[in-house]
């Protein structure tokens, strides 16, 4: 039984921007980001904490959500982020921006059910609330945040749960990063499994 999307959800949009992917696999591609309000994980070192609450931002139709994308591109990569947006059902939203001929990607702790069609997953799990099970075979990157040395050790932990195909990224947190980068430098040479993403928006000064 197919189910009925609802095509009436509002969405709680914190921002969108057209810019420059700055993590991870897709990093340096160009991409338009829809930043959706609502967090429950709590990092302490978040820097989108405006992002927590979902009550404090506007609520967006799928329509005006789309017509924003196509205003600005007419083709390529959409990034649904957060906050963490699996805390609101995507379903209908990624049918729709699929359906206007753009890739749909996921930036997610995983903390929630995953809903969405997706063209790529990426999952950053954080020590503050754990991604559910279901998740980790399928998903296509995995980013974690390296904020201290045992972090690492929680790297290790997720990269034996997801899928042989998954790529494997370490991240420097940023406020630490001067200390925390030359650890992930020697890290990533041992274990070259891994590879170092660094948030190079931040370096070149883009959204």
């Amino acid at each position: 039984m197919t189910d009925i999307l609802d095509y009436n959800i509002k969405y709680p949009v914190m921002e969108h921007f057209y810019t420059i992917q700055g993590e991870g696999f897709h990093q340096g591609r160009a991409a338009y980001f829809v930043r959706l309000g609502g967090c429950d994980v709590g990092c302490v070192w978040c820097d989108v904490k405006d992002s927590w609450n979902a009550d404090a931002h506007p609520k967006m139709s799928i329509e005006e959500i789309i017509k924003n994308i196509k205003q600005q591109t007419d083709s390529g990569l959409v990034v649904i982020t957060g906050g963490e947006p699996l805390m609101h059902n995507l379903t209908a939203l990624t049918k729709a921006i699929q359906d206007a001929g753009y890739q749909t990607n996921i930036e997610t702790s995983g903390a929630h059910q995953l809903t969405g069609t997706w063209n790529w997953i990426c999952l950053s799990p954080k020590k503050f609330k754990i991604p559910q099970e279901e998740i980790l075979p399928i998903v296509n990157e995995l980013k974690v945040v390296i904020f201290n040395k045992t972090d690492f050790e929680w790297a290790e932990n997720y990269a034996t749960k997801v899928n042989t195909l998954c790529k494997l990224y370490l991240q420097p947190e940023w406020d630490k990063a001067s200390a925390i980068t030359p650890l992930i430098i020697e890290y990533v040479k041992r274990n070259p499994k891994w590879e170092i993403s660094l948030q190079i928006h931040k370096y070149i000064n883009v959204p």
